[in-house]
């Protein structure tokens, strides 16, 4: 076992993440070696730059929304995009949630999740797939795991409306590595037109 969810809070937003790749189980990180065969073919890589990439939350979304089986969670460098604060904050607790910006010549650390068809549709349901966010691909390239892999088809959630779309403050939106909750739910500015990112909005009926 490399750590346990107590290490790593959900709260505040986006919550405490480890600096390394493992696999959630039974409310613990695990190495890699315990992730089921076939991870990084049979499985579905999903961006996580916000809460999703925390410990803690997923074990929220196996208690709140059912989630199964092991998460393999891969730690990756993201090229030319960035997590920023959105314009609208979550309705359940009032805290200013992460949205994905185009954000050329920048490298953050996220991670990706390499979920199935079933953990993939939990995600769906708690990022409001179609109404807060959309369900896109983005260009290959852009995200390279910790061991040098650079994985095909990677999606992320992108902002579907004004409400998760970058917060513009003086024109500028805020990354996440820059401000902490605390001080980004004050904010004040305007919803940015776009979030400037080349990708392909996936249809929810086709779902991968």
């Amino acid at each position: 076992m490399l750590f346990t969810d107590a290490e790593f809070p959900a709260d505040p937003y986006p919550g405490a993440r480890p600096d390394c790749s493992y696999v959630h189980h039974d409310g613990a990180g695990h190495a890699l070696g315990a992730a089921p065969d076939g991870w990084r073919t049979d499985r579905i890589p999903v961006l996580a730059y916000g809460s999703n990439a925390c410990p803690s939350k997923i074990t929220w979304l196996r208690e709140e929304l059912g989630l199964r089986g092991p998460v393999v969670v891969a730690r990756a460098e993201c090229r030319d995009v960035a997590a920023v604060w959105a314009a609208g904050v979550r309705a359940r607790d009032g805290q200013r949630p992460a949205t994905l910006a185009s954000a050329p010549g920048l490298t953050e650390w996220h991670a990706v999740w390499f979920a199935t068809p079933e953990q993939l549709a939990v995600l769906d349901v708690c990022e409001g797939r179609g109404v807060r966010y959309d369900l896109a691909r983005l260009p290959h390239g852009t995200v390279r795991l910790d061991d040098g892999t650079v994985p095909d088809g990677v999606l992320a959630y992108v902002a579907a409306g004004p409400a998760r779309m970058p917060l513009l403050v003086d024109g500028e939106p805020v990354r996440t590595a820059e401000l902490p909750q605390e001080e980004a739910r004050q904010l004040t500015g305007t919803p940015a037109a776009t979030h400037g990112l080349d990708v392909a909005v996936v249809p929810a009926e086709a779902g991968r």
